[in-house]
C-alpha cells in the first residue's frame, strides 16, 4: 500500500530548505516512491523576518516555530522539519515531536578571515554571532575579543567574513555540510571548549498529536539514539527554563544502552561557567538531563537570570 502524499512544512532559508529536501528524499526512499509524491510548503516565520536585533530581545526560539505550529494545527501541512536547536522546550498541546533524523556532527565551525583562528586573531578583533552561547564561549577563551550581533542566513554570514565586515564567526558544522559549504570552515572547534547548543546537528520532525497516519509514515526515518540524546538535552534546558536569553550548552552521547551528558551555563561575559556531567542508562535520558539541570540551579548564586 502506497504511503499517502504528505505536505512538508519548512522555513524558507537555504538551510531549512536543504533539510526539508533531505527529509523528503529519505521519506521517498523509505516508502519506495518518487520524491514528488511529497510536497514542500514554505512557511514564513517571524524569526526569519527579524534581522536587526537578537532573538532574545524579540521572543526567543518560538519565533522560528510558531507559524509552522499554526500551519500544522490548521491542517495546512502534515509535518514540519526543524533544526532541533530551534525547537522550544514546550510545544502546543496539539503538536508532538515525531522524532529525529540521525544526528550530524554537533561541533561548531570557526570561520576566520584570511585563515585566522580563534588563537591567532589579533587583540580587539570582532567576532559576529547571533548566539549568546557562542559569544560567551568566545569571551571565555579570548576575553580580549569583541563580539557583535550577526544575523542572516549562512551564506550572508560567510560573505560578511570574506568582505571584512567582521573578522570571524561561528556556525554549526552540520549546517555547512548540508549546504555543501564545509570547505569554508577555517577550523573545527573542540567540544570541550565549545560544547554545542542542545539539539545542534539534529533535524527534528513535528506532527499533530492525533495524526497517527503521518507519524507512522515518518517512523522509518527516525533514529532512536538521537531521540534519547535529545531527550536528555531538552530536559536539561527545560529544568533551566532555557531559552535564547541564557548561554546554555548541552550534549548527550548514546552508546548502546549507555548515555553520557555534559551541560554548562555560562555568564554572558564568559567570566563564569557552571558545568555538570552525568552518566546513566539511555532509557533514563530525560531524568538524567533534568537532574543535571537541577544541580546547576542549586549552584547558581543568583539563579539563571544572574548570568545575563
Amino acid at each position: 500500500m502506497t504511503v499517502k502524499s504528505l505536505r512538508i512544512g519548512t522555513r524558507g532559508s537555504p538551510l531549512a530548505l536543504a533539510q526539508a529536501r533531505m527529509t523528503r528524499a529519505a521519506l521517498a526512499r523509505a516508502h519506495g516512491v518518487n520524491e514528488d509524491h511529497f510536497t514542500i510548503e514554505i512557511i514564513k516565520t517571524t524569526g526569519d523576518q527579524i534581522q536587526d536585533r537578537p532573538l532574545s530581545e524579540a521572543g526567543g526560539k518560538g519565533l522560528f516555530t510558531k507559524e509552522l505550529d499554526s500551519a500544522l494545527i490548521a491542517g495546512a501541512i502534515d509535518f514540519a522539519v526543524h533544526s532541533s536547536k530551534d525547537l522550544p522546550t514546550y510545544l502546543p498541546a496539539e503538536i508532538v515531536i515525531a522524532g529525529f533524523l540521525p544526528r550530524e556532527d554537533p561541533r561548531d565551525a570557526w570561520i576566520g578571515r584570511d585563515g585566522l583562528t580563534i588563537d591567532t586573531l589579533p587583540k580587539g578583533a570582532v567576532v559576529g554571532t547571533a548566539s549568546l552561547r557562542r559569544a560567551a564561549q568566545v569571551k571565555r577563551k579570548r576575553p580580549d575579543l569583541q563580539t557583535t550581533l550577526l544575523r542572516g542566513n549562512v551564506e550572508t554570514r560567510l560573505r560578511k567574513v570574506k568582505e571584512g565586515e567582521i573578522d570571524a564567526t561561528l556556525l554549526a558544522l552540520a549546517g555547512l555540510k548540508r549546504l555543501g559549504l564545509a570547505e569554508h570552515a577555517t577550523a573545527l572547534l573542540s567540544l570541550e571548549d565549545f560544547p554545542p547548543a542542545a539539539g545542534q546537528g539534529a533535524i527534528g520532525l513535528t506532527a499533530r498529536a492525533d495524526d497517527a497516519v503521518t507519524r507512522a509514515a515518518l517512523a522509518p526515518l527516525l533514529d532512536a539514539a538521537t531521540a534519547q540524546a535529545l531527550a536528555a538535552e531538552r530536559a536539561f534546558l527545560s529544568a533551566l527554563d532555557g531559552s535564547c536569553r541564557t548561554p546554555i550548552a548541552g550534549l548527550a552521547r548514546v552508546e548502546g544502552d549507555h548515555l553520557s551528558f555534559y551541560g554548562e551555563v555560562i555568564k554572558v561575559d564568559g567570566g563564569e561557567t557552571y558545568h555538570v556531567r552525568r552518566e546513566g542508562r539511555a532509557i533514563d535520558a530525560a531524568l538524567i538531563g533534568a537532574d543535571a539541570g537541577k544541580e546547576i540551579i542549586l549552584r547558581l548564586p543568583h539563579g539563571v537570570a544572574g548570568l545575563m
